[in-house]
């Protein structure tokens, strides 16, 4: 999307105009991000690297929290 270098408060907000959730592997990002003040919310997935492979099991619990996931609100998955 060309976004690449976007700092997390730009990233944030271009996000928010597109997409209703935000995936990051970036474990500081709601103590560094003010998340309320964007209308995305942010889901945190957990696991031992940023690999696909580690990050592929997570994709139905992904599935179940972005179902009810709210614009502000920050989750983590697992």
């Amino acid at each position: 999307m060309g976004w690449n270098g976007l700092q997390n408060g730009d990233l944030l907000q271009r996000a928010e105009r597109e997409f209703d959730v935000f995936l990051t592997v970036d474990r500081n990002l709601s103590f560094q991000q003010d998340v309320n003040r964007y209308a995305i919310a942010v889901l945190v997935l957990v696991a031992k690297t940023n690999q696909l492979r580690d990050l592929e099991p997570l994709a139905s619990q992904v599935l179940e929290v972005c179902s009810y996931l709210l614009p502000g609100q920050v989750a983590k998955v697992p």
